[in-house]
């Protein structure tokens, strides 16, 4: 017999919502074989059974919340005792804190209660119910697609992003018909308070817990480490004559566009075997140097948060691997379909701000990494080039800033300068070519 028990997901997660169970009490389970499904902040992740046998015990049903380490179920041998499955008891209605008796009035309708409407007889998990609050939707409008009609936190981030392209009405519907039964009654939680309004100009929106996890981790991060900053200016001109050559091949062969992030991710991936102590992490008063470099992606979740996926082993892998991983990490980042494996450990990060516009940006290390680089625009501009026979002239030529915030305590300016102009060089010359 083994207790199941929730695992860690990653470094900052506390708890999760046991969003679904593959197998009912009495089933047979084999030896990893998912088990259940739990919902964070960050990730859905299915568990794989800790040993072969019989689910001879839920604890935890689904919807609930429970802490890392609790113990939510039992897998017994075959022929073991089978225990009844817990009945999911109705949760305590928590009602919306009144309204200040000052200037704050309340803004719109956001009620801190979200239970499916009257009489519908969907259970809403704490994480779909902060959903629902924090963007003030009605259960009503949201087509559940998991068991028995669930609504699952992918079902309102679809909703949301429908509202946000015109193609689903922000307004809730009409009532539903009474089911024939009644169904719990799950209120929200009391932290997720109403939007108010402070005064005639303000409106007071409470931080989601991702947003308060990366603030957090921002602030810890930057106690910790002495921030240093360098930037070089690159010529993607090089970059350029292959992708012009072999983007339409690539976007055949591969069904998603070839950027300017992978060319830079593999000169990075190179030029970290040349500076090597780039590629390592703080810990205590040493210095772990990484002979391998496992290169995390900072994706923005649709201004949610972020969350940092990680390319495995980049060292060993060209140009269009590396594309190809970061495609489809990021893509699954945006879905909620990572693993927690998927987001932790890496040895550097690159940050894309280039992609949303910006022009210059400090990034924050994350920790215990010892820098952080952020691609920020590539724009075109007049830049000064040799002409053959030892000349110069002016040429309009693709140019973007790389810029890099790096740990004091790891290395000195020079030695960030020198790495930063070593991924220069290396997108400014190479034969990019043989990469495909």
């Amino acid at each position: 017999m083994a207790e199941v028990t929730l695992p860690q997901l990653g470094e900052t997660v506390t708890e999760g919502t046991i969003t679904r169970w593959f197998k009912k009490v009495g089933d047979t389970v084999a030896l990893d074989e998912p088990l259940f499904e739990v919902s964070t902040d960050k990730v859905d992740t299915e568990v794989p059974s800790p040993i072969a046998g019989v689910l001879t015990e839920i604890r935890v049903p689904e919807g609930e919340t429970v802490p890392v380490g609790a113990v939510i179920g039992v897998v017994g041998d075959a022929g073991a005792v089978v225990a009844a499955p817990p009945a999911a008891a109705p949760a305590p209605v928590v009602e919306a804190a009144p309204a200040p008796v000052a200037t704050p009035v309340v803004a719109a309708p956001a009620p801190a209660v979200t239970p499916a409407a009257g009489n519908d007889n969907r259970l809403l998990s704490p994480v779909v119910r902060r959903l629902v609050n924090e963007h003030n939707l009605s259960v009503d409008s949201i087509a559940g697609t998991g068991p028995g009609g669930r609504i699952t936190r992918e079902d309102v981030l679809d909703h949301i992003d429908k509202i946000a392209n015109g193609s689903a009405p922000a307004a809730a519907p009409a009532p539903r018909p009474a089911a024939a039964s009644p169904a719990p009654v799950v209120a929200a939680p009391s932290v997720a308070a109403p939007i108010v309004r402070a005064g005639e100009r303000d409106d007071v929106v409470p931080l989601s817990k991702i947003r308060q996890l990366t603030g957090a981790h921002m602030t810890m991060s930057l106690s910790v480490s002495p921030h240093a900053f360098s930037v070089v200016e690159v010529d993607y001109a090089n970059v350029d004559n292959t992708r012009a050559k072999t983007k339409d091949e690539f976007k055949s062969a591969e069904g998603f566009s070839l950027t300017y992030l992978p060319f830079i991710s593999r000169a990075v991936v190179d030029a970290l075997a040349d500076f090597p102590n780039m590629n390592a992490s703080i810990s205590g008063t040493d210095l772990i140097v990484h002979r391998y470099v496992d290169l995390g992606i900072a994706v923005d979740i649709e201004g949610l948060g972020l969350l940092v996926p990680v390319v495995r082993s980049a060292e060993g892998k060209r140009l269009r691997a590396i594309a190809r991983e970061i495609s489809d990490l990021a893509t699954r980042a945006k879905t909620r379909k990572l693993s927690p494996d998927e987001i932790q450990g890496g040895t550097f990060t690159i940050s894309n701000n280039g992609s949303a516009g910006s022009v210059l940006t400090m990034a924050i290390i994350n920790q215990p990494q010892v820098a952080i680089l952020s691609t920020d625009a590539i724009v075109r501009k007049p830049v000064v080039v040799n002409v053959p026979g030892g000349g110069e002239s002016i040429a309009i030529h693709p140019v973007g800033h790389l810029a890099m915030s790096w740990d004091h305590r790891a290395f000195d300016g020079a030695y960030a300068a020198s790495f930063l102009v070593r991924v220069k060089e290396i997108l400014e010359t190479r034969d990019w070519s043989s990469e495909f």
